[in-house]
Protein backbone atom coordinates (compact mmCIF):
# COMPACT_ATOMS: atom_id res chain seq x y z
CA UNK A 1 0.00 0.00 0.00
CA UNK A 2 1.36 3.39 -0.98
CA UNK A 3 1.84 6.07 1.68
CA UNK A 4 -0.91 8.14 0.06
CA UNK A 5 -3.34 5.25 0.08
CA UNK A 6 -2.42 4.38 3.66
CA UNK A 7 -3.06 7.98 4.71
CA UNK A 8 -6.50 7.96 3.06
CA UNK A 9 -7.47 4.70 4.75
CA UNK A 10 -6.28 5.88 8.16
CA UNK A 11 -8.19 9.13 7.78
CA UNK A 12 -11.41 7.36 6.79
CA UNK A 13 -11.10 5.01 9.77
CA UNK A 14 -10.45 8.00 11.99
CA UNK A 15 -13.56 9.80 10.70
CA UNK A 16 -15.85 6.91 11.53
CA UNK A 17 -14.20 6.20 14.87
CA UNK A 18 -14.43 9.86 15.87
CA UNK A 19 -18.13 10.00 14.99
CA UNK A 20 -18.76 6.93 17.13
CA UNK A 21 -16.67 8.26 20.01
CA UNK A 22 -18.62 11.52 19.99
CA UNK A 23 -22.06 9.91 19.61
CA UNK A 24 -21.74 7.09 22.12
CA UNK A 25 -18.49 7.54 24.04
CA UNK A 26 -15.11 5.86 23.79
CA UNK A 27 -15.84 3.05 26.24
CA UNK A 28 -19.03 2.08 24.44
CA UNK A 29 -17.31 1.92 21.05
CA UNK A 30 -15.66 -1.31 19.94
CA UNK A 31 -13.18 -2.11 17.22
CA UNK A 32 -15.88 -4.18 15.57
CA UNK A 33 -18.19 -1.16 15.40
CA UNK A 34 -15.48 0.98 13.89
CA UNK A 35 -14.72 -1.71 11.30
CA UNK A 36 -18.40 -2.06 10.41
CA UNK A 37 -18.84 1.71 10.08
CA UNK A 38 -15.93 2.05 7.68
CA UNK A 39 -16.60 -1.19 5.79
CA UNK A 40 -13.32 -2.91 6.63
CA UNK A 41 -12.32 -5.96 8.62
CA UNK A 42 -11.33 -5.65 12.27
CA UNK A 43 -7.94 -7.05 11.31
CA UNK A 44 -7.44 -4.17 8.89
CA UNK A 45 -8.30 -1.66 11.60
CA UNK A 46 -5.59 -3.11 13.85
CA UNK A 47 -3.08 -3.07 11.00
CA UNK A 48 -3.44 0.70 10.89
CA UNK A 49 -3.93 1.54 14.58
CA UNK A 50 -2.49 0.16 17.80
CA UNK A 51 -5.76 0.62 19.76
CA UNK A 52 -9.30 1.86 19.22
CA UNK A 53 -8.49 5.14 21.00
CA UNK A 54 -5.56 5.83 18.68
CA UNK A 55 -8.02 5.81 15.78
CA UNK A 56 -8.84 9.40 16.72
CA UNK A 57 -5.29 10.62 16.08
CA UNK A 58 -5.55 11.55 12.35
CA UNK A 59 -8.72 13.57 12.90
CA UNK A 60 -7.30 15.23 16.01
CA UNK A 61 -4.27 16.24 13.96
CA UNK A 62 -6.65 17.85 11.45
CA UNK A 63 -7.48 20.29 14.24
CA UNK A 64 -4.13 22.02 13.77
CA UNK A 65 -3.33 21.06 10.17
CA UNK A 66 -4.62 24.30 8.65
CA UNK A 67 -2.79 26.48 11.15
CA UNK A 68 0.50 24.67 10.62
CA UNK A 69 0.19 24.74 6.83
CA UNK A 70 -0.53 28.46 7.08
CA UNK A 71 2.48 29.07 9.31
CA UNK A 72 4.77 27.04 7.05
CA UNK A 73 3.77 29.28 4.13
CA UNK A 74 4.08 32.58 6.02
CA UNK A 75 5.80 35.10 3.70
CA UNK A 76 8.52 37.18 5.29
CA UNK A 77 7.02 40.50 4.16
CA UNK A 78 3.66 39.97 5.90
CA UNK A 79 2.71 40.23 9.55
CA UNK A 80 1.11 37.18 11.13
CA UNK A 81 -2.22 39.03 11.29
CA UNK A 82 -2.13 39.87 7.59
CA UNK A 83 -1.16 36.35 6.58
CA UNK A 84 -3.73 34.60 8.79
CA UNK A 85 -6.49 36.92 7.59
CA UNK A 86 -5.66 36.26 3.93
CA UNK A 87 -5.39 32.49 4.39
CA UNK A 88 -8.58 32.34 6.45
CA UNK A 89 -10.43 34.16 3.70
CA UNK A 90 -9.01 31.76 1.13
CA UNK A 91 -10.05 28.75 3.22
CA UNK A 92 -13.57 30.16 3.43
CA UNK A 93 -13.71 30.33 -0.37
CA UNK A 94 -11.97 27.08 -1.25
CA UNK A 95 -12.49 24.49 1.50
CA UNK A 96 -14.74 21.66 0.38
CA UNK A 97 -17.41 19.83 2.40
CA UNK A 98 -15.02 17.05 3.44
CA UNK A 99 -12.43 19.49 4.81
CA UNK A 100 -15.10 21.37 6.74
CA UNK A 101 -16.55 18.14 8.15
CA UNK A 102 -13.08 16.97 9.23
CA UNK A 103 -12.48 20.29 10.98
CA UNK A 104 -15.81 19.99 12.81
CA UNK A 105 -14.93 16.44 13.91
CA UNK A 106 -11.52 17.63 15.11
CA UNK A 107 -13.20 20.27 17.25
CA UNK A 108 -15.37 17.56 18.82
CA UNK A 109 -12.40 15.31 19.52
CA UNK A 110 -10.42 18.16 21.08
CA UNK A 111 -13.42 18.84 23.30
CA UNK A 112 -13.77 15.14 24.13
CA UNK A 113 -10.11 15.16 25.18
CA UNK A 114 -11.18 17.06 28.31
CA UNK A 115 -12.90 13.94 29.68
CA UNK A 116 -11.26 11.06 27.80
CA UNK A 117 -7.60 10.50 28.77
CA UNK A 118 -6.87 8.39 25.69
CA UNK A 119 -8.14 11.12 23.37
CA UNK A 120 -6.22 13.67 25.43
CA UNK A 121 -3.09 11.69 24.66
CA UNK A 122 -3.82 11.95 20.93
CA UNK A 123 -4.38 15.70 21.24
CA UNK A 124 -1.18 16.25 23.20
CA UNK A 125 0.76 14.21 20.64
CA UNK A 126 -0.55 16.53 17.94
CA UNK A 127 0.44 19.53 20.07
CA UNK A 128 3.94 18.11 20.48
CA UNK A 129 4.28 17.93 16.71
CA UNK A 130 3.03 21.51 16.47
CA UNK A 131 5.73 22.62 18.91
CA UNK A 132 8.45 20.93 16.87
CA UNK A 133 7.25 22.52 13.64
CA UNK A 134 6.64 25.88 15.29
CA UNK A 135 10.22 25.90 16.58
CA UNK A 136 11.56 25.32 13.07
CA UNK A 137 9.33 28.06 11.65
CA UNK A 138 10.42 30.55 14.30
CA UNK A 139 14.09 29.64 13.84
CA UNK A 140 13.75 30.32 10.12
CA UNK A 141 11.90 33.56 10.81
CA UNK A 142 14.48 34.86 13.28
CA UNK A 143 17.46 33.44 11.40
CA UNK A 144 18.62 31.48 14.42
CA UNK A 145 19.36 27.77 14.90
CA UNK A 146 16.40 25.64 15.95
CA UNK A 147 18.25 24.52 19.09
CA UNK A 148 18.76 28.12 20.28
CA UNK A 149 17.22 28.39 23.75
CA UNK A 150 15.16 31.49 22.95
CA UNK A 151 13.83 29.86 19.79
CA UNK A 152 12.83 26.75 21.70
CA UNK A 153 11.11 28.83 24.37
CA UNK A 154 9.25 30.81 21.72
CA UNK A 155 8.23 27.59 19.98
CA UNK A 156 6.93 26.08 23.21
CA UNK A 157 5.05 29.24 24.18
CA UNK A 158 3.53 29.77 20.72
CA UNK A 159 2.37 26.16 20.40
CA UNK A 160 0.83 26.32 23.89
CA UNK A 161 -1.03 29.48 22.83
CA UNK A 162 -2.40 27.69 19.76
CA UNK A 163 -3.55 24.78 21.94
CA UNK A 164 -5.39 27.06 24.36
CA UNK A 165 -7.04 29.07 21.57
CA UNK A 166 -8.18 25.89 19.79
CA UNK A 167 -9.61 24.47 23.00
CA UNK A 168 -11.36 27.71 23.94
CA UNK A 169 -12.97 28.37 20.57
CA UNK A 170 -13.94 24.74 20.07
CA UNK A 171 -15.60 24.50 23.47
CA UNK A 172 -17.52 27.73 22.85
CA UNK A 173 -18.80 26.64 19.45
CA UNK A 174 -19.93 23.26 20.76
CA UNK A 175 -21.71 25.05 23.61
CA UNK A 176 -23.79 26.90 21.05
CA UNK A 177 -22.00 30.25 20.78
CA UNK A 178 -22.78 31.94 17.46
CA UNK A 179 -19.82 31.24 15.10
CA UNK A 180 -19.94 34.90 14.09
CA UNK A 181 -18.57 35.69 17.53
CA UNK A 182 -15.33 34.10 16.31
CA UNK A 183 -15.15 35.76 12.92
CA UNK A 184 -11.92 37.33 14.21
CA UNK A 185 -10.39 33.95 15.10
CA UNK A 186 -7.34 34.46 12.82
CA UNK A 187 -6.57 37.75 14.59
CA UNK A 188 -7.01 36.05 17.97
CA UNK A 189 -4.54 33.34 16.98
CA UNK A 190 -1.99 35.88 15.76
CA UNK A 191 -2.41 37.98 18.89
CA UNK A 192 -1.98 34.91 21.10
CA UNK A 193 1.28 34.00 19.36
CA UNK A 194 2.55 37.57 19.76
CA UNK A 195 1.70 37.65 23.46
CA UNK A 196 3.15 34.21 24.12
CA UNK A 197 6.47 35.12 22.49
CA UNK A 198 6.69 38.58 24.04
CA UNK A 199 6.34 40.18 20.61
CA UNK A 200 9.32 38.31 19.14
CA UNK A 201 7.14 36.57 16.56
CA UNK A 202 4.48 38.29 14.46
CA UNK A 203 6.05 41.17 12.55
CA UNK A 204 7.28 41.15 8.96
CA UNK A 205 10.94 40.19 8.66
CA UNK A 206 13.12 41.89 6.05
CA UNK A 207 15.65 39.88 4.09
CA UNK A 208 14.42 36.42 5.12
CA UNK A 209 13.80 33.71 2.52
CA UNK A 210 10.09 32.85 2.59
CA UNK A 211 9.17 29.53 4.21
CA UNK A 212 7.26 28.58 1.08
CA UNK A 213 10.27 29.36 -1.10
Amino acid sequence: MSDQRRHRVRLEISREASRLFWDQGVDATSGEQIAEAVGLSVRTIWRHFRSKESCAEPIVTQGVAWEMATLRGWPSHLSLEEHFAAESSRYGREADAVERADTALAVKMIRLADTEPAIRTAWLMACDQVEREMTEIIAHRLRLPADDLDVRLHGAAASAALRVINEEIGAALLAGVDPREYADAPARVAHAVRRATGGAVGDPVAGTVDAAG
